[in-house]
C-alpha cells in the first residue's frame, strides 16, 4: 500500500476510474460500525493517482466515528456507460473542514487503495449517480461542488 503523497507502487486504480474521477464526482462511501454492519453515506470524491482517493465526511456523522474507529472505506463509484467499481482501503483525516462546502462542516479525508473491482457487466452500462439539484438552487449547487472539487484535489 502507497503512503501519503506517495505515487509509488503498483497502480490499483483503472485508467478509465482515475480519468472519471479526476475532476471529480458523487460516490457512496461505506463504513462498518461498531455493530458490524455496512453504512453508507453520499460523499464527493476525486482521484489523486493511481493509488490514492479523496473523500468528504460529514462532521458528526455516523461515517465518521466507524472513520475514526477503524480507518476502513469502501468507496462505490458509478458512472456513464461501464464506469462501475468499489475500491476499498485505508483513509486518514487530512483537514478538518472543507472551506468550499461551508456552512456545513465536511472534512476531507485521503484513502490508500488496497483494492479495486471492476463491477461492470459487458454489454450493460449504467446510469451515474449524480446529485439533481432543485432548479432555483441548482447554478449555486454546481458552482459549490466544482469549487469543493478544486479544494480537494489542490489540498497540500
Amino acid at each position: 500500500m502507497a503512503g501519503s503523497g506517495s505515487t509509488g507502487g503498483s497502480p490499483v486504480l483503472a485508467q478509465r476510474l482515475i480519468d472519471y474521477l479526476r475532476p471529480g464526482a458523487p460516490a457512496l462511501m461505506l463504513t462498518t460500525g461498531a455493530d458490524g454492519y455496512a453504512g453508507s453515506a453520499y460523499t464527493w470524491v476525486v482521484a489523486m493517482d493511481a493509488m490514492r482517493l479523496r473523500f468528504g465526511v460529514d462532521l458528526g456523522s455516523s461515517s465518521m466515528e466507524n472513520l475514526q474507529h477503524s480507518g476502513q472505506v469502501t468507496i462505490q463509484v458509478i458512472g456513464p456507460g461501464d464506469i462501475s467499481f468499489l475500491v476499498k482501503g485505508k483513509a486518514r483525516q487530512i483537514k478538518e473542514r472543507i472551506q468550499a462546502a461551508a456552512p456545513v462542516t465536511i472534512m476531507l479525508w485521503e484513502m490508500d487503495a488496497m483494492g479495486a473491482k471492476d463491477q461492470s457487466w459487458p454489454g450493460v452500462t449504467t446510469t451515474a449517480l449524480a446529485y439533481e439539484w432543485p432548479a432555483e438552487q441548482r447554478e449555486a449547487m454546481l458552482k459549490m461542488e466544482q469549487a469543493i472539487y478544486a479544494e480537494m484535489r489542490d489540498f497540500k
